[in-house]
């Protein structure tokens, strides 16, 4: 019998109509197109300012078309796994609603909160159920409604975030020479203080305190939070490219989590990777956490062939980081 293996056979992704440019940010708070751009290399950024739609509305959508593209029949659907930040409630789950919403009427789900690694680490356990025999096709689906925690009267983060999803189809196969092949994933704990949400939780619940002075959003402290996204993604790419021997050469895409046009050059740049293996999108969509790599993989699917080796990085509030091998499955 054949080593059962994990690959994706689709993706899906959505992102909200309404765009929020560099210029009508520059109203709102004291910045300016050429600041933006040179800092962090967004012009654009997608907002979902539908009043009563959260995330679980975007990936529901993503989710759809999915299914659409695939032609996957909904009632084989085994698991659906949700990883965002920004989930619509405490509880339930987005996976729960979603489920709900599409009739997949044969699966459960479940939420992750990795931050910006989200997708990285679910797709991660996706593999894992697949390979232990038990599953054979699940969703997992990112989905961020970043808008919903961006304090926009503060010119250092509101700059960053926009909102989105993407899902792909992970489904069992017997074939070699595609799918998962490995991960190297990380959480070192050291990153609370420098990136978090100050109220909210049950350590400080929401009141009008905490309302009154503006804690409900995300507070970062960039420079340190930059430092620690470079090192750890490059050592983290550099760890799988060794594990599987794999020369720069062997690499033929790079999606790394679009935080910052910074950050990624730097990346690569310690990599020695050039940047035309690099798919980047965050000019247009900005930093939607989660979402980030599959809206990546959503956007440049055409141009991934089957048996492509791909390297997936990220790195999140945590802190979190790693990244991934994966052969890919199909052309685009």
């Amino acid at each position: 019998m054949n080593k059962i293996n994990a690959v994706i056979t689709g993706v899906g992704g959505y992102v909200p109509e309404y765009i929020l440019t560099n210029e009508e940010l520059s109203r709102m708070v004291d910045t300016d197109d050429e600041w933006i751009t040179t800092r962090v290399g967004i012009k654009e950024r997608r907002i979902l300012n539908e009043e009563g739609l959260g995330s679980a509305y975007m990936a529901r959508k993503a989710c759809r078309q999915l299914l659409q593209k695939t032609q996957v029949d909904p009632q084989t659907v085994e698991c659906v796994i949700c990883a965002s930040t920004t989930p619509d409630y405490r509880f339930p789950s987005n996976a729960s609603i979603v489920i709900g919403k599409l009739g997949l009427n044969n699966a459960h789900g479940f939420d992750v909160s990795c931050a910006c690694c989200g997708f990285l680490y679910i797709l991660d356990m996706a593999a894992a159920m697949i390979q232990s025999g038990r599953y054979k096709r699940i969703i997992c689906v990112a989905a961020e409604k970043m808008s919903s925690m961006v304090d926009y009267q503060d010119r250092q983060t509101c700059v960053l975030f926009g909102d989105g999803a993407a899902a792909v189809m992970m489904e069992a196969t017997e074939e070699e020479g595609i799918g998962f092949q490995d991960s190297f994933l990380r959480t070192d704990g050291k990153g609370l203080p420098f990136l978090h949400m100050k109220a909210g939780g049950s350590v400080c619940p929401a009141s009008h305190y905490t309302v009154d002075h503006r804690m409900h959003y995300i507070y970062q402290e960039g420079r340190t939070v930059f430092r620690y996204a470079v090192t750890s993604m490059a050592d983290d790419v550099e760890e799988v490219m060794r594990r599987n021997n794999l020369t720069k050469d062997d690499v033929k895409w790079v999606i790394p989590h679009e935080a910052n046009l910074r950050i990624i050059e730097a990346v690569t740049k310690r990599l020695e990777i050039p940047l035309e293996k690099v798919l980047v999108n965050i000019e247009h969509y900005g930093n939607t956490s989660a979402a980030s790599i599959a809206l990546a993989l959503w956007d440049y699917e055409k141009r991934l062939k089957k048996g492509d080796n791909i390297i997936l990085t990220a790195f999140g509030a945590g802190f979190v980081h790693g990244a991934s091998f994966y052969k890919w499955g199909y052309n685009g």
